[in-house]
């Protein structure tokens, strides 16, 4: 069999490349069912690639039955590829814009995505978290049964505990419990802090999970727009009177999707409103890490007994291998660890001990460092193609991911992300992050994904052709 070389596209991974490729020769008949593919070294070279990402792929082929393999005689097309005729996928997710939007903003993706949540994969140290990976599964501390510590790894923890006192907040180890991501240990929390019925506050726009997974809890929300100065402050503290919220849910550090960071003077006010009105903050950081020069952390600044904080990895480091924590009160920290045991929440010891290594060798501080000049030189390169489109960006660009933008006047963001659909495009308009009107013709752009000539190009011409309301 002959196995042809693959011009690798930029932007797309190369394991889903070579799986495209090579479903493509094998559904069109090119390669004869039951032929036998090329060695793994063969391929390798052939197509130009490291071991790992081929046999990736391979796995990938088999999981979808058109590969077989046999150990000592290799890689077999498939017999039998297709699919009984009896069966029928059935898309079982809500089929509304908004839903098929926030779809492919989470998951992997070939797709032009300028709307995307996460760093392109090839902007990721994949070789570091690979070798750390080998490195703690060598380890005899790598426990293989049982589970792992409610708390979390303790090594894990202790250089947690390390790296937020050289961001101001020193907490003992005890406080720190790990999670499995972000968006489950603000589930948890919620399960914790809030009853069906209370008030919580959220900024508006917001991410777009923080109103979906509030709705699970059964809260009535409110909201406060978030401005390049913070708030206005009458206005927070009317709403406070009014509706005496026991949550406030915000992000304090290059907040998701406007980029902005509170200033100290601008959290010093929120701290006083919020105390003064009995409102607890979750303090979501899952950013911050993303600024060159962030400013004080709201739990930094009022302790633990008024702001419990959150953060985690998967934007610097990993979607697929993520690891978060919660920084919490005494009590609080306590029935966390209680919940995540009763609930079988306990996090891979795996996934944190490859994390703990990552800290304490230090390639992740010097990943973060790479990643936050890049993001700055993207950034320059981004605002300067979206204002020669007609684009306003009201929030200045203080570092990270996201610029938020106003489209050209009369440009429904809505309208303009259901066009670039069909142009492959995944774009992330305004309606996403909440419901004021405001917002219809605002969009988040990613800077890593935006920093494209072809991306641009698509973009230029989807506003040309946009329908524009007076």
């Amino acid at each position: 069999m002959f196995v042809s070389a693959i011009a690798f596209e930029p932007g797309t991974p190369k394991v889903q490349q070579i799986v495209e490729a090579f479903s493509q020769a094998i559904e069109n008949g090119e390669w004869a069912p039951g032929s036998k593919l090329p060695s793994v070294r063969e391929l390798t070279q052939t197509l130009g690639v490291s071991k790992f990402t081929l046999n990736e792929a391979l796995d990938r082929l088999r999981g979808r039955n058109l590969l077989t393999s046999s150990q000592g005689r290799g890689h077999f097309v498939a017999v039998d590829t297709a699919r009984p005729a009896s069966v029928t996928w059935v898309d079982l997710l809500p089929q509304d814009l908004l839903s098929v939007l926030r779809r492919p903003l989470v998951t992997a993706s070939g797709e032009l995505r300028p709307g995307s949540g996460h760093l392109p994969e090839d902007w990721l140290n994949g070789e570091a978290i690979r070798q750390a990976m080998r490195s703690v599964v060598r380890a005899p501390s790598l426990r293989i049964a049982g589970l792992g510590t409610p708390a979390g790894f303790l090594p894990l923890r202790q250089a947690l505990q390390q790296k937020l006192h050289a961001e101001g907040l020193s907490v003992p180890v005890e406080h720190i419990i790990t999670t499995p991501n972000t968006v489950q240990g603000l589930d948890m929390l919620m399960r914790l802090l809030a009853r069906p019925g209370d008030t919580v506050l959220l900024d508006a726009p917001c991410y777009f999970n923080f109103h979906a997974n509030l709705a699970l809890h059964g809260v009535k929300v409110v909201t406060i727009e978030r401005r390049p100065d913070g708030f206005d402050f009458a206005a927070l503290e009317h709403l406070l009177a009014e509706h005496r919220p026991s949550l406030y849910l915000t992000t304090s550090v290059l907040h998701n999707p406007t980029g902005h960071s509170f200033s100290p003077s601008q959290a010093f006010r929120l701290l006083q409103l919020t105390q003064q009105y009995h409102c607890h903050i979750v303090e979501d950081d899952l950013y911050g890490d993303l600024h060159p020069n962030p400013p004080p952390r709201l739990a930094a600044l009022a302790g633990l007994g008024q702001v419990t904080y959150l953060s985690g990895f998967s934007k610097i480091l990993s979607a697929n291998s993520r690891v978060s924590y919660v920084v919490a009160a005494p009590q609080l920290a306590a029935n966390l660890t209680n919940m995540k045991l009763m609930s079988g929440g306990v996090t891979s010891e795996l996934l944190e001990q490859i994390v703990y290594r990552m800290l304490s060798e230090g390639s992740y501080a010097k990943h973060r460092k790479r990643m936050v000049q890049r993001l700055i030189e993207s950034a320059g390169r981004v605002e300067q193609w979206l204002k020669r489109c007609g684009c306003e960006l009201p929030m200045p660009y203080e570092g990270g991911m996201f610029i938020w933008a106003r489209l050209p006047p009369g440009v429904n963001g809505e309208l303009l992300a259901q066009e670039a659909l069909k142009h492959s495009m995944v774009l992330a308009p305004g309606a996403l992050f909440g419901y004021d009107p405001a917002h219809l013709n605002s969009m988040r752009f990613n800077v890593a994904h935006s920093d494209e000539a072809q991306l641009q190009r698509v973009f230029e011409a989807l506003l040309l052709n946009a329908v524009r309301t007076p």
